[in-house]
């Protein structure tokens, strides 16, 4: 069941999504058939990190990815896809990074819960 949202969370949200370039689950899919180069990060609490993410991604948590994204990814060009449960952590993370000079960041709606619906595959930490 998804989580029932405040309305001042959801302006915050809607604000940061008008600035942030988002994507389906699909388009990650067919990303990563196609081979593409990109970070996947999951951007979720680290409880939820370790009790399931998508394979290869990067944990860096909503909490800390400003502080950390510079350690982990140096490049601010690489490209990077951001997830989270549904994809409203994952907009006000990616509209954060780019606020820092990130320039090839996407959110991808519907997160993990379009992941784990879709049946694909799933790491453990």
């Amino acid at each position: 069941m998804a989580a029932q949202h405040t309305p001042q969370f959801l302006n915050i949200v809607n604000d940061a999504k008008a600035r942030v370039k988002e994507c389906t689950l699909v388009d990650v899919v067919n990303r990563i058939n196609a081979g593409e180069k990109f970070v996947l990060v999951d951007v979720r609490e680290e409880s939820e990190f370790a009790a399931g993410h998508a394979p290869g991604a990067v944990h860096l948590g909503k909490g800390v990815i400003e502080r950390d994204i510079e350690k982990k990814i140096p490049d601010p060009a690489t490209p990077l896809v951001l997830y989270c449960g549904g994809g409203f952590r994952s907009a006000l993370a990616a509209d954060n990074i780019q606020k820092m000079g990130y320039t090839n960041v996407i959110s991808m709606d519907g997160g993990w819960r379009a992941w784990m619906q879709a049946s694909l595959p799933v790491e453990k930490s």
